[in-house]
């Protein structure tokens, strides 16, 4: 196991570790006002937070250190699992409701969200199945199709939460899977049309839908409605300069910004840190994407390379989803920015997700440990025949 550890990319976890304490620096930032309006103790859900952080960082270790296989065993009952707390979640005086949604369940007094869970689930029984089919992949109906079912009903489930803007994520993070996996061009485009009719049906289904997805497009329409979080954050973004206000200076998250904290903690960041803080946070998303795409492009299994590319992309969009929102030019969806954003769940799993990543980087998983093995035995048969060729032909003169 040391040997293991050794082989780690260690530059990679010394920045993930940096990143995930400057965002709980910044959810103390951001919350303390509102801890003590709300509680009358400013480091309310900064120690909530620093409770989630201890708990992700263990099994983060954990994530790292387990042996990738074991991911392929359990995939089938990861399946069963997110079916189950999908449907606990829907049953009343089981699931929580908040805000009109119904996407917690209550556990040792905590809230818990299921979907976060059931992200890397999917990722994890998407990369196992596809790995499975690469002898038949180019057929749709043995090959493409049957993972889609399962899909189709996991996305069907989370939005009678509802929470369009997961099952979006779930959806884009497997689609990940399914493009790098040798799906047929054509297959691919049937896919990607039916998802993309199916979402806009769905969004378009009634007027809140339509008013919640359009309201971002111009929200000094309604400044005091559905425009108001939005206008406010600009007014972060705005103050924010080059440099920013300083650590702590902000003052759009005292009261004004909703959801400071959580959807819009990057408003925040922008506010105090300026172009500075900007830079650390896309800066940071860039180079998680590099080491992931690199790490595929070292893994030695097509399950490994399949589950690097799902986990990298999947923080990404949900980066992307969360970056689109505060800046308006994505709806608002509620979804927290990776490592950063206040948020239990999301942070343990965007923790889980990031020591597979890591597990992933060490020499036993790599392409190098199979070349370094077989390339000496294939120099040696070949110097053998080599020999013996020169021998025969000396043999034939004689």
């Amino acid at each position: 196991m040391m040997k293991k550890v050794r082989s780690m990319d260690m530059s990679f976890i010394v920045v993930l570790l940096m990143f995930a304490i400057f965002g709980l620096i910044m959810v103390y930032s951001s919350s303390y006002s509102l801890g003590s309006r709300m509680y009358e103790n400013h480091e309310y859900f900064y120690r909530k937070q620093k409770t989630w952080f201890l708990i992700g960082g263990v099994l983060f270790v954990a994530a790292a250190l387990i042996p990738i296989r074991w991911l392929k065993r359990w995939s089938p009952f990861l399946v069963l699992i997110s079916f189950i707390l999908l449907l606990l979640v829907l049953v009343p005086g089981i699931g929580v409701e908040r805000n009109h949604s119904q996407r917690w369940l209550a556990v040792g007094g905590m809230l818990f969200q299921p979907t976060e869970m059931i992200k890397l689930f999917m990722l994890i029984y998407f990369a196992f199945i596809y790995a499975k089919k690469q002898s038949y992949i180019d057929k749709f109906k043995e090959g493409v199709f049957p993972p889609l079912i399962i899909l189709g009903a996991v996305f069907l489930l989370i939005l009678q939460q509802p929470d369009l803007g997961s099952a979006s994520l779930i959806l884009l993070s497997c689609g990940v899977i399914v493009l790098t996996a040798g799906v047929r061009k054509r297959h691919l485009f049937m896919l990607v049309s039916i998802a993309g009719i199916g979402m806009a049906s769905f969004a378009l289904s009634s007027p809140y839908r339509v008013k919640r997805l359009t309201s971002y497009l111009n929200p000094f329409d309604d400044p005091t409605g559905d425009g108001f979080q939005l206008l406010h954050g600009y007014m972060a973004i705005a103050s924010g300069g080059l440099n920013g206000n300083g650590l702590g200076s902000g003052t759009q998250k005292l009261g004004y910004l909703p959801e400071a904290h959580t959807d819009f903690i990057m408003a925040v960041i922008i506010e105090e840190l300026g172009i500075i803080g900007v830079a650390i946070v896309i800066g940071t998303y860039l180079y998680i994407m590099l080491k992931g795409v690199k790490i595929a492009h070292q893994t030695q299994t097509v399950f490994g390379k399949l589950l690097a590319l799902g986990l990298t992309f999947q923080l990404l969009i949900q980066a992307v989803f969360n970056l689109g929102a505060v800046s308006g030019l994505l709806p608002i969806t509620g979804i927290t920015l990776p490592f950063v954003s206040y948020g239990g769940s999301s942070l343990v799993v965007t923790f889980i997700s990031a020591g597979l990543l890591i597990n992933l980087s060490s020499v036993p998983n790599r392409k190098i440990v199979q070349s370094s093995i077989k390339k000496p035995e294939a120099a040696k048969k070949k110097k053998d025949r080599f020999k013996k060729g020169i021998r025969g032909k000396d043999v034939e003169r004689t």
